[in-house]
């Protein structure tokens, strides 16, 4: 199982990443704790949502959606 996750950074609340992982509340700990350099500096993070795909290519393909220009509109009116 593979969770397409999404994060709303609580210092700077128009900062959002979109990742993939397989054990959401520990990723988030991960970006918490300063693990991820990309993240490190708009921490503390929110979980906003996740998605849990069976097939693990299915969610890679949707977290790189998420990461295209149309994926991020979605994802900002939908998400």
């Amino acid at each position: 199982m593979k969770y397409v996750y999404l994060l709303q950074s609580l210092t700077f609340p128009n900062q959002r990443h979109i990742g993939i992982t397989a054990d959401v509340d520990a990723r988030l700990q991960t970006h918490n704790a300063g693990g991820s350099p990309h993240t490190a500096k708009y921490r503390p993070w929110k979980l906003e949502t996740y998605i849990c795909f069976q097939d693990d290519q299915r969610a890679i393909e949707f977290e790189q959606y998420l990461k295209s220009g149309s994926g991020r509109a979605f994802s900002k009116k939908r998400l």
